[in-house]
């Protein structure tokens, strides 16, 4: 697992219900005791009373780094996408394109499907054992 320092950029993943596959931009404000835990504040998310910035503290299980950028003209049918919508970053799979338009389907979270402009996807990464990997499926577009 990867520490953290205040001042740095994260993404939080948020495990509750209805939320499953979505990540957070936040930074780390402080750390907890033997690193199991950080006070971040969010860079969307909101306080309930709207007063500000929503700080909260969260278990270092679900605070990664950023994906590094992969840059890419067009996504292809398939690509697993994360797509910036209602605050933050959510997990799904370009299901149609119709000009530069992308449909995505969140089959983790919802079960429905939204269209995007190609500026708010990007292509899906996994954070595993303190290393970014592409899902299976898309190696072989990037890596051939």
């Amino acid at each position: 697992m990867k520490f953290h320092r205040a001042g740095e950029f994260v993404e939080i993943a948020s495990n509750e219900e209805g939320f499953l596959g979505s990540y957070y931009e936040a930074t780390v404000v402080a750390t907890g005791q033997l690193r199991k835990e950080y006070m971040v504040q969010y860079h969307t998310l909101l306080k309930d009373d709207m007063s500000g910035l929503l700080r909260e503290i969260v278990p270092a299980s679900e605070v990664r780094p950023p994906p590094p950028e992969i840059p890419v003209t067009e996504f292809k049918l398939y690509d697993q996408v994360d797509a910036f919508d209602n605050d933050g970053w959510w997990v799904g799979t370009v299901i149609a394109r119709f000009g530069d338009k992308y449909v995505v389907y969140f089959e983790c979270s919802s079960k429905d499907e939204f269209v995007y402009d190609s500026e708010r996807l990007r292509i899906h990464q996994d954070w595993v054992n303190g290393k970014w990997v592409l899902p299976k499926n898309q190696v072989r577009r990037f890596f051939h």
